[in-house]
């Protein structure tokens, strides 16, 4: 005689969301990110200050949170 098995759904109870989201799945991206923004923006780049200075202060501040 054969045992008895229960089934498990796999979409959660109505009303609920549940997202299961490993560690890695929001460094590596926001590292990525990271790695190109700073390929992007280099200390060299004086030019690009002459367009927009706001948009230049907020990256250098960025690189300057970033570089420690």
């Amino acid at each position: 005689m054969p045992a008895p098995t229960t089934t498990r759904t796999t979409h959660p109870a109505t009303g609920s969301v549940e997202v299961r989201l490993p560690w890695w799945g929001v460094v590596l991206p926001a590292l990525a990110f990271g790695v190109l923004l700073l390929l992007i923006v280099s200390p060299g780049e004086a030019r690009a200050a002459t367009t927009d200075p706001a948009v230049s202060r907020v990256l250098a501040h960025l690189l300057a949170l970033v570089t420690g």
